[in-house]
């Protein structure tokens, strides 16, 4: 199977780009920073092909200028990780829509796209595919139109859609500003004490190993589609979180909870359900 993967270089595509090599599938790899792209281990071993959003034409025959993939999983998405910015509904949103529209009118057949759990907006327990979407972000405004959009498309177009609902992951390569990222740098530096909210919210993790395992089994089936949530289903507090860390690493830290606020775009309690995945998973 001939898969192209936007945004390969990023956090999540790394490893969407190993697990597929890993299957045997042939990449068609695409990020807007080639130097980057270089510098992963997989970079001989797919085909690259540099491309930014900023420059789409909409005369360009995007289908074929990705050697016609059979399957594309769309993770590219500019302006992270500031979720406020009216970027993502004023420039962004278009872009995508855009790009997306020319794969599809010109031939792609089989589409996957990440969303965020920002599209449920402040709706707390556990999320299903379902609830109606209530983003406060940008961000989550932005991802939602682009869903809606894309879901129209398929009344003009045969196509299989997926769209993968992203919650919270952490590994290796993550931004330096996350949190077990800006951990890590505590530990590092024998910091005496890290800041933090209280940290008695609950979240949805998963490391990023596996967000890549559930992502490529989601985009090489297509007998469920729509939206799916990407997530463990297992809330656990953002405290708990920090101490399993601590404890895998074995070093310790004074936690001086409650220094932060709550972000205010978040519910205090939210996780996934996972009931649509695991008929994927567990087929």
């Amino acid at each position: 199977m001939k898969v192209l993967v936007t945004g390969a270089s990023g956090f999540i595509g790394n490893y969407v780009v190993k697990e597929l090599l890993r299957l045997g599938h042939a990449v068609i790899a695409s990020s807007s920073n080639p130097e980057k792209a270089r510098e992963k281990s997989w970079f001989r071993d797919i085909t690259y092909v540099h491309f930014n959003l900023a420059d789409y034409d909409d005369t360009v025959n995007y289908f074929d200028f990705f050697f016609q993939p059979d399957i594309m999983i769309h993770l590219a998405w500019e302006g992270l990780p500031d979720f406020k910015s009216a970027f993502h509904v004023d420039i962004n949103l278009p872009r995508h829509k855009a790009f997306l529209q020319n794969m599809i009118r010109n031939g792609l057949s089989d589409l996957s796209v990440t969303g965020t759990c920002l599209e449920y907006g402040m709706q707390e327990g556990a999320l299903r595919e379902d609830f109606p979407t209530k983003p406060t972000t940008c961000y989550g405004i932005a991802k939602s139109e682009l869903w809606k959009f894309l879901s129209q498309l398929q009344a003009m177009y045969p196509i299989y859609l997926k769209w993968v609902r992203l919650f919270y992951m952490y590994g290796e390569g993550q931004s330096p500003k996350s949190l077990l990222s800006q951990l890590q740098n505590a530990l590092d530096n024998n910091d005496e004490m890290f800041n933090m909210s209280k940290g008695d919210q609950s979240r949805d993790y998963l490391p990023v190993e596996k967000v890549a395992d559930y992502l490529v089994s989601i985009a090489l089936q297509n007998k469920v589609t729509g939206i799916i949530n990407c997530c463990s289903g297992k809330p656990i507090t953002v405290k708990e979180l920090v101490a399993n860390y601590m404890a895998k690493k074995n070093k310790h830290i004074k936690l001086n909870l409650g220094f932060y606020d709550y972000p205010d775009y978040e519910p205090r309690n939210f996780w996934g359900d996972t009931t649509k995945l695991k008929t994927i998973l567990y087929e």
